[in-house]
């Protein structure tokens, strides 16, 4: 019993948190005589770490609910091979998608067009605000370079107006992976990075090299971004597999880089031919009564757990109750782009979470039947509709798998917003697993009589 009041008061304590996360910004403001109020509930946003991490707990709508933003981009191939042109637009596509993801922005749609000798990329960003931002990063190639000094070269690139510096054949290529940190000095943003085993053998040599230099300046090894210089540092010891790559950056632009130094560069040169914003398909009329049919299914499913299992009923409300409450937090904390068919998933997934319910109880009724005592009953009920329970939500889940497609197979859907339906059905699933067999069998060993 001690173990059972202690979940009750996790479960308690994790919904209202959920319910806090949920609420709308709701301003409170009025005077009764002396008495004055004037506060806010809901609408609240997390920062954590001096804001290193910070993120608004607020919805956000997809295309078809909100709009947003299209740009259009052409694919340049005269450095293409024949007959690699297709092949260079849809690893240029991926780079974009892959770009595009760590952004922030979800549930993208990422098109490729090609009219005689015109390639396109039609790119379309649900909720996008930050339009340059967004602009830049989909359109720079982002090619990593680390050149070090060379004396010979200074008169003639003084002449061409560039930074005397020659290649050392350490690219971007040889990265393993680039990561936000910090200055242990001063708290400035760093892009820190992580060499493969070939380039970690590269850098070595090169940094061997520069530390036996005598002259300050022959010591550079300058780290150049789309043949621009970003840092100019000093090598001081031989390095071997890491370093960080320090300059005047500010957070956001720290961000933008290890964005384009993870996706890859992009294989052919791309530039912006249009931009503008996109209308939302769905009028608000249908958006409302989507809603409304959802509010009034659940109404239903509410009123016939009640009639047909009685305070079981009721009690499996409650943990229906919670599901929606823990799942509308999740979607903001994660957060997950809503589209219509994600409201599909998510109502597809209220069923699911009921039916676990009804499992276990119509096993409770049969073992009432055979003549077992109330407490008996409950605990075989959950245990024997346990196996039912799982093998119908695992074949779903794999149903979620395909719909998803995370590995990005080129046979299977690879549509943003049947990704955000399959989502939130998995998502769901999880959740009710969770509701239907941890938060119900706790309720009702707590309140329902005779399970105590």
């Amino acid at each position: 019993m001690r173990n059972t009041r202690f979940l009750f008061w996790i479960i308690v304590a994790i919904s209202v948190t959920a319910l806090l996360i949920d609420l709308p910004l709701i301003n409170i403001k009025f005077n009764l005589g002396p008495l004055k109020i004037d506060t806010r509930l809901g609408g609240y946003r997390i920062d954590l770490f001096g804001g290193k991490f910070s993120r608004d707990l607020e919805f956000r709508p997809g295309l078809d609910l909100q709009g947003g933003m299209e740009v259009i981009l052409s694919a340049e191939m005269k450095g293409i091979p024949k007959g690699s042109e297709d092949s260079a637009l849809e690893s240029a596509k991926s780079v974009i998608e892959r770009r595009i993801n760590l952004f922030g922005v979800s549930e993208p749609n990422v098109q490729t067009s090609k009219v005689g000798q015109d390639y396109r990329i039609i790119v379309e960003l649900p909720g996008i605000s930050e339009k340059e931002r967004a602009l830049d990063l989909i359109g720079r190639t982002a090619q990593l370079d680390f050149k070090t000094f060379d004396p010979e070269a200074t008169k003639s690139a003084e002449k061409k107006n560039q930074p005397p510096y020659k290649s050392t054949g350490l690219t971007g290529r040889d990265l393993r992976r680039a990561y936000l940190t910090f200055s242990t000095q001063d708290g400035a943003p760093e892009v820190g990075f992580e060499l493969t085993d070939e380039g970690g053998k590269k850098f070595k040599a090169v940094t061997e090299q520069l530390v036996g230099k005598t002259n300050q300046e022959e010591k550079i090894l300058g780290i150049f971004l789309d043949d621009q210089p970003i840092s100019l540092p000093t090598v001081q010891a031989v390095i071997s597999d890491k370093g960080v790559i320090s300059g005047n950056f500010t957070t956001a632009s720290a961000k933008d880089l290890v964005i384009k130094l993870n996706a890859g560069a992009l294989p052919v040169p791309i530039k912006v031919i249009s931009q503008g914003n996109i209308g939302a398909s769905l009028g608000r009329e249908s958006i409302q009564k989507s809603i409304l049919a959802g509010l009034v299914g659940l109404s239903i499913v509410f009123i016939f757990m009640v009639g047909n299992y009685g305070r079981l009923g009721f009690i499996a409300d409650i943990s229906l109750f919670i599901y929606g409450i823990l799942t509308l937090s999740l979607y903001k904390l994660i957060p997950i782009v809503i589209t219509l068919p994600g409201i599909a998933g998510f109502l597809l997934s209220v069923g699911m979470a009921v039916d676990a319910n009804i499992l276990i109880f119509e096993r409770i009724k049969e073992e009432l039947r055979g003549g077992k005592p109330v407490r008996a009953a409950m605990e075989l009920g959950f245990g024997r509709a346990w196996n039912s329970i799982r093998d119908a939500n695992v074949a779903t889940l794999i149903t979620c798998f395909i719909l998803f497609n995370p590995l990005n197979w080129s046979f299977l859907n690879n549509s943003g917003m049947v990704r955000g339906f399959a989502l939130t059905l998995a998502l769901g699933i999880f959740i009710g697993l969770f509701t239907g067999i941890v938060v119900s069998r706790t309720l009702i060993r707590m309140f329902y009589k005779g399970t105590r």
